[in-house]
């Protein structure tokens, strides 16, 4: 399945970003970049990925997570992941991003005491 992004705010100052399909190589996953960009541009520094509905990713999938996430430090912003769960869940976890971004279980859970440090 082609990735396909959707964006919500649950708080004013939080945008959501959920993931469906796979995070792989080819022009779908350039768009979550493209998206981090916009959001920063618009002065939102609270993001979450909610990867619940994600079904695969490679390595590319895994950089351009890790790239969002210096983007999002180097603006002074804050990048959660929420969600993530088999294949998906083993591959950050092997690749040792759960190390660089915080994991939550849930969305509700990302969202809480979001304050950026």
């Amino acid at each position: 399945m082609i990735l396909q992004l959707h964006k919500t705010k649950p708080a004013p100052d939080i945008c959501l970003i959920t993931f469906t399909g796979k995070l792989m190589m080819g022009n779908d996953s350039r768009q979550v970049e493209w998206s981090i960009s916009e959001l920063l541009i618009a002065g939102i520094k609270k993001i979450i990925f909610d990867l619940s509905k994600l079904d695969g990713i490679d390595s590319t999938g895994v950089g351009i997570l890790v790239v969002c996430q210096a983007k999002m430090q180097k603006a002074g912003g804050m990048l959660r992941i929420a969600g993530p769960h088999g294949i998906v869940q083993e591959t950050l976890a092997l690749t040792h991003v759960d190390k660089l971004v915080p994991f939550f279980p849930s969305v509700d859970l990302a969202a809480q005491n979001f304050n950026p440090s």
